[in-house]
């Protein structure tokens, strides 16, 4: 058995649990608890149908990413989900901070 890269997270007090119950737990934003509740129904149909765990825990994955997010900046998730709102809503809306200045600022070499 080989550890995957992108499942590698170094453990820290503020990352949840990679459980179902965890993640929605740590989800602060109601967007997205709602996305993850109706996600749940429709991958848990799925996989009834199918009897196929791969795409739960496909699920779990994703969302468990969302959950690190939601956990280490709150209100960024906030953010995204109002601009993501107005994008939809065909408002205007300021672009935001360049990639590279953002990865520049993490001491991302680029």
């Amino acid at each position: 058995m080989t550890a995957q890269p992108q499942e590698f997270v170094p453990p820290s007090s503020s990352t949840p649990e990679k459980n179902l119950r965890a993640i929605r737990a740590a989800l602060v934003v109601p967007q997205d608890r709602e996305a993850f509740d109706s996600g749940l129904k429709a991958v848990l149909d799925e996989v009834r149908v199918s009897l196929d765990l791969g795409a739960l825990n496909a699920f779990v994955h994703r969302w468990w990413i969302s959950a690190c997010d939601s956990v280490r900046d709150p209100e960024g998730r906030r953010r995204m989900h109002a601009k993501a709102e107005q994008v939809l809503a065909g408002e205007q809306v300021s672009p935001g901070r360049p990639w590279r200045e953002v990865l520049s600022a993490r001491g991302v070499d680029l």
